[in-house]
C-alpha cells in the first residue's frame, strides 16, 4: 500500500498542540477569508450569530451559539457556497459606564481590552471568522453611520421627539424601552423596580409599520412558530370601533369634550355602565372635581410607584377611584361615571376604556368592588337573560336591552352599531395594536449620540451628514447618579447651530443599543466602506442572512427592531429586500449541575460537594437540592470554556456542544460526557494512525501513497459492501442532518457508526474502498472537529505540518457525494417471531418473495428451537420485515 508517512510526532493525539499550530497556518494563509459573492460555483451564504456584548469572558453559551453557526458555514463552504461568516461586538451600554464609575477606568479601553480578550478566546475554538470584516459599535467609524442611519429615519418622519411617561431605572438612572422591563416589573439590566417619569424623548414610530411586521411574519418560513407567535402577540393587532363619549357637566349637558374610546365588543356598548381612564391621561387634572380632588391626586400618586406589569396583571386586584365627572353613551344617552384605574394605561388604546362589567371578566370584578351596575345585554343562544349569573358572559352571544339591536348575534350587532355611530357621527371602525412606539432616548454616556441640535430659532437641526461622526467626548468624569455626564459637559454639548449659526445645545441623551445592533448585520456585506453603510450592490449581494443563530430571549428586542430596520431602509432605497433574515435558530440555553440550599436559598459551588450522590451543604450539613439550572456566576454552576479546552482541546469542546442534545433544546452540561467526546475522537486518531502505519494513505501515486483509484462496481467482498454501505449510509444521514432542521446530535452519532464499521471492516477492505472510507470520515468530520480533520488529512496525504497548504486544505475540499448504488442490501435482516414474539433474525436475500421467506423461516434453527418439531398452525410473512410462526 505503499510506505506510510513519518508521524513519530503524530502518534499520539495531542490536542492543544495540533489545534495552535493549525489555527497559526489557517490565519497565515487567510483560510477563511470572504471570497467575493461570484467567485465560488454556488449562491452566496450568509451564516451569522447574534453578536455578543464583550464582557471579557467567553461563557459555555457563548460557544454553543458560534459553534452551531460555525458548523453551518463549513458544510456550506465545502458544499460550494461563498460563505459570509463575520463576527462583531454590540459594545455600547452600561456595563462599560458602571465599570468606568466603579474602577475608575475609561469606557472605552475597557470594551477595547474585553474585546481583545474575547477574541482571542472565540479565535481558541477553531471558528472560520473572517476577522477582517470585524466591527465594533461603539467605535467611530461604525456609529457614524448609526448616526447617518437615524437622519434617514428623521428625513422620513420616523423620528420624532414627545414628552412621555417614560420607565426610569432608579439604579441605572436610565430611560427603558417597555421591552426592557420584565413580567415583574423590574429592569432587565439592574433588576430594580421600574418607576414612571415625564421626560422629553425620542422615539421611532415603529407603529408605522405594525401591519407589514405582523402580516410578513407567515413569509418567514424558516422561523421557529414560538418566535412568530411571541412578535404577533407583542404587536397586537386588535380590530373594533373607536367610539366618541360626550363629557356632561353637573346639570347633565354636553361640554363638548368628547372621550374615544376603543373597543373590540361594540356589541357590549348598551351594558357600559361606568367609563375609565388613566391615571395619568391629561383629561383627569381638568374633569377631577374639587371634592375628589385629595382622593385622585393620592391615588396617582400611588399608581406612579407602581410597575405596567404590576398594574396589568391578571392575578393583582383592581384599584379606582371616582373622579366625580360623568359621560353620556353614545349609544343609548343614558350618563354613566367617570373614574381612573390602575389598570388602564394611558400610552396603550386611547387610554379610556369603557366598563361593561357583564360581559368582561375584569370589568365584573371592579364593578362587585365598587358597587357599580351590572347590566347584561348578551345572552347565550337559545336562552333567557338569567342563564348566565355570577360573572361575566364573554362569549358572543344574542343581544338584549339594546335598543334596535335587540336579536342580532354578537357578529351581526358590532357591525350594525359600528355602521350606525359613524353614520350618526359618534365612532368610526379602527384597528388599534399593542405595539408602541420605540423609545430610543437613553441619559447615559455609553451610547451612540443622537445627531441632532437644538437651537431657540431654527427648533430641531439634524447635525449634516459631512459633520458625523458626533463623537463622544474622552476624559469624563462619571458618578452614576444625575442623569448623563454628557449633559453636564458644556464644552460638548455647547455649539453653534448648522442653520443660523448661532449658540444652540447639541443632544445629551445616546441611543438605546439596539439602534446599534438594528443593522450592524448590513454593514458586514461592506466593512470598509468609508462614503456610505454599506453600497448597494454589495448588501444585496449578500443579504438577507441565510440563517442566524441567537438566543429565543431576542424573539421580540432585537429581532423586530432589526425587521423594522430592514423595511424602512428598503423603503428609503438603500436595499432591495424586506427581512433581514431568512432562517433563524434559536439555540437552547446551557445549564450546569446545581446546588442549593432549600433552608437558606444559598447556592453552594459543585466543588464544594464531599459526595454527589448525597449533596450536602459544607457549612450546616443540610440536604442540598440538586438540579440543572442555566449558567450563572451567582448560582456557582458555570464551567469555564478555557478550562475545557485547555483539558481536552477545542474538538472536544465542540463535539460535545453539538452531541449532548438538540440545537433548540436546553443542554445540560455532564463531565462525563466531555470525556466520551474526547475518547471518541482518539478512537479516530487510532483509527486513522493504523490505517497510516499499514500505509494507506490519500496521496497521489506517484508519492508512493497510491491514488484514490477506480472504486470497484462488482465482485466486492461482503465486508467491503458493508464497509461501502456505512460510508454512503453516513454521507445520507450526515447531510440530511445539516439541512433545514438542523440535528447535529444525530450527525454525530452517525460519524460514530461510521467509526465502529470502519474499525470492523476497513483492514479487510482493498484500497480503493479503504480510501473511500477515510476520505468520507475526515470531509464529514470536518465541520464538527476542524483542527483533528485538518490534521488527519495533511496526514493521509503525506504532509508534513509545515508543507500544507490552503488549497489543499481539507476545509476546501468538496462535500462528499453520495452513491445510491452503496445503499442498495442484497441481504436484509428478517425477524422471526414465534407467536407474536420475537425470537432471533437472519439475513435472508433482498429479493425473496413470500413463499421464499417462509421456507427459510421454517427451515431456520430459531423455528426448530420454538416449534419442538411441530407444523405451526399459520404463517404471517410480512415481506422485508418479518415471519411470525404461529403454533
Amino acid at each position: 500500500m505503499g510506505s506510510r508517512p513519518d508521524v513519530s510526532e503524530s502518534s499520539r493525539y495531542q490536542p492543544q498542540a495540533i489545534e495552535e499550530r493549525w489555527q497559526e497556518h489557517w490565519e497565515r494563509g487567510q483560510l477563511h477569508r470572504t471570497p467575493d459573492p461570484g467567485d465560488a460555483p454556488g449562491e452566496p451564504f450568509v451564516a451569522l450569530s447574534m453578536f455578543p456584548y464583550p464582557s471579557g469572558n467567553l461563557h459555555m453559551g457563548h460557544v454553543r451559539n458560534y459553534v452551531i453557526t460555525d458548523v453551518i458555514a463549513r458544510v456550506q463552504r465545502m458544499r460550494g457556497r461563498a460563505v459570509l461568516h463575520p463576527m462583531g461586538w454590540d459594545a455600547f451600554g452600561l456595563p462599560a459606564e458602571n465599570a468606568a464609575i466603579e474602577r475608575g477606568v475609561d469606557p472605552g479601553a475597557w470594551t477595547d481590552r474585553n474585546i481583545a480578550s474575547m477574541r482571542q478566546q472565540l479565535q481558541r475554538l477553531g471558528l472560520s471568522i473572517d476577522w477582517d470584516r470585524e466591527l465594533a459599535t461603539c467605535h467611530a467609524d461604525y456609529y457614524r453611520w448609526t448616526q447617518w442611519l437615524f437622519l434617514q429615519f428623521l428625513e422620513a418622519g420616523l423620528a420624532y421627539q414627545k414628552d412621555a411617561t417614560v420607565n426610569w431605572d432608579p439604579v441605572d438612572q436610565t430611560v427603558l424601552a417597555n421591552e426592557q422591563v420584565d413580567s415583574e416589573g423590574r429592569s432587565w439590566r439592574s433588576g430594580a423596580l421600574v418607576e414612571k417619569r415625564q421626560l422629553r424623548q425620542w422615539f421611532l414610530r415603529i407603529t408605522a409599520y405594525a401591519d407589514q411586521l405582523l402580516d410578513d411574519l407567515p413569509a418567514l418560513e424558516g422561523w421557529p412558530e414560538r418566535v412568530h407567535t411571541m412578535q404577533a402577540n407583542w404587536i397586537g393587532r386588535s380590530s373594533g370601533a373607536e367610539l366618541h363619549f360626550a363629557v356632561v357637566n353637573d346639570e347633565g349637558h354636553d361640554t363638548g369634550e368628547h372621550i374615544p374610546v376603543f373597543t373590540t365588543r361594540p356589541d357590549t356598548l348598551f351594558g357600559a355602565s361606568y367609563l375609565v381612564l388613566a391615571p395619568d391621561h391629561p383629561l383627569v387634572a381638568t374633569l377631577t372635581s374639587a371634592e375628589q380632588q385629595l382622593a385622585v391626586e393620592a391615588f396617582c400618586d400611588l399608581v406612579s410607584r407602581q410597575s405596567e406589569q404590576e398594574r396589568t396583571a391578571d392575578d393583582k386586584p383592581k384599584r379606582g377611584v371616582p373622579i366625580g365627572a360623568r359621560v353620556r353613551n353614545p349609544a343609548n344617552g343614558e350618563l354613566i361615571p367617570l373614574w381612573i384605574a390602575d389598570y388602564v394605561l394611558a400610552d396603550y388604546g386611547t387610554g379610556a376604556v369603557m366598563g361593561v362589567p357583564a360581559h368582561d371578566q375584569r370589568d365584573f370584578v371592579f364593578a362587585r368592588q365598587y358597587e357599580l351596575p351590572v347590566r347584561q345585554v348578551i345572552i347565550p343562544a337559545g336562552s333567557d337573560e338569567h342563564a348566565y349569573e355570577g360573572g361575566a358572559w364573554t362569549d358572543p352571544g344574542i343581544l338584549i336591552h339594546s335598543g334596535p339591536f335587540d336579536g342580532l348575534t354578537s357578529a351581526e350587532a358590532k357591525q350594525a352599531i359600528t355602521r350606525a355611530a359613524e353614520e350618526q357621527g359618534w365612532g368610526e371602525a379602527k384597528v388599534q395594536f399593542r405595539l408602541r412606539d420605540w423609545l430610543i432616548s437613553r441619559q447615559r454616556y455609553w451610547g451612540c449620540p443622537i445627531p441632532v441640535i437644538h437651537c431657540d430659532s431654527c427648533g430641531v437641526v439634524p447635525v449634516p451628514a459631512d459633520q458625523l461622526p458626533v463623537e463622544l467626548p474622552r476624559n469624563v468624569a462619571f458618578s452614576g447618579r444625575g442623569g448623563s455626564p454628557l449633559a453636564q459637559l458644556e464644552s460638548w454639548w455647547q455649539v453653534p447651530c448648522p442653520s443660523c449659526g448661532q449658540s444652540a445645545r447639541r443632544e445629551t441623551d445616546t441611543m438605546d443599543t439596539f439602534m446599534c445592533s438594528s443593522w450592524y448585520f448590513l454593514r458586514y456585506s461592506d466593512p470598509h466602506n468609508t462614503s456610505l453603510p454599506f453600497n448597494r450592490a454589495a448588501v444585496d449581494s449578500w443579504l438577507p442572512v441565510d440563517q442566524y443563530v441567537g438566543g429565543i430571549e431576542h424573539a421580540i428586542l432585537h429581532l423586530l427592531y432589526a425587521r423594522f430596520f430592514t423595511k424602512v431602509l428598503r423603503d428609503r432605497g438603500l436595499l432591495g429586500f424586506g427581512e433581514p433574515f431568512s432562517r433563524l435558530l434559536t439555540q437552547g440555553m446551557v445549564q450546569g449541575i446545581t446546588y442549593r440550599n432549600p433552608v437558606s436559598g444559598r447556592y453552594v459551588a459543585p466543588a464544594d460537594v464531599a459526595d454527589p450522590t448525597d449533596p450536602r451543604d459544607p457549612i450546616s450539613g443540610e440536604v442540598l437540592d440538586t438540579f440543572y439550572e442555566k449558567m450563572s456566576k451567582s448560582k456557582y454552576n458555570g464551567v469555564d470554556p478555557a478550562v475545557v479546552i485547555d483539558r481536552y482541546g477545542a474538538d472536544t469542546a465542540r463535539m460535545f456542544i453539538l452531541f449532548k442534545a438538540p440545537p433548540e433544546k436546553d443542554l445540560e452540561w455532564d463531565d462525563a460526557d466531555v470525556e466520551g467526546q474526547f475518547r471518541f475522537l482518539q478512537r479516530i486518531w487510532r483509527l486513522v494512525d493504523g490505517a497510516l502505519a499499514r500505509g494507506l494513505t490519500l496521496a497521489p501515486a506517484e508519492q508512493g501513497g497510491g491514488g484514490s483509484g477506480t472504486l470497484p462496481t462488482a465482485d466486492l467482498s461482503p465486508a467491503e459492501r458493508e464497509l461501502r454501505r456505512a460510508v454512503h449510509t453516513a454521507i445520507a444521514a450526515v447531510s440530511e442532518d445539516l439541512d433545514g432542521d438542523f440535528q447535529f446530535n444525530t450527525a454525530v452519532s452517525e460519524l460514530m457508526k461510521l467509526s465502529n464499521a470502519m474499525a470492523e471492516h476497513l483492514e479487510a477492505s482493498s484500497e480503493p474502498v479503504a480510501r473511500e472510507a477515510l476520505r468520507t470520515l475526515v470531509l464529514l468530520l470536518a465541520p464538527f472537529a476542524p483542527h483533528l480533520a485538518e490534521e488527519l488529512w495533511s496526514q493521509l496525504h503525506g504532509r508534513e505540518a509545515g508543507e500544507a497548504t490552503i488549497p489543499g486544505s481539507v476545509h476546501r475540499q468538496g462535500w462528499p457525494e453520495l452513491d445510491p448504488e452503496a445503499l442498495v442490501r442484497d441481504t436484509i435482516p428478517l425477524v422471526i417471531q414465534v407467536k407474536g414474539k420475537v425470537r432471533g433474525s437472519l439475513e435472508v436475500p433482498a429479493d425473496a418473495d413470500k413463499a421464499a421467506l417462509e421456507a427459510i423461516a421454517l427451515a431456520s434453527d430459531i423455528a426448530a428451537k420454538w416449534l419442538e418439531g411441530k407444523p405451526p398452525s399459520r404463517v404471517i410473512v410480512v415481506p422485508g420485515k418479518l415471519v411470525n410462526l404461529v403454533p
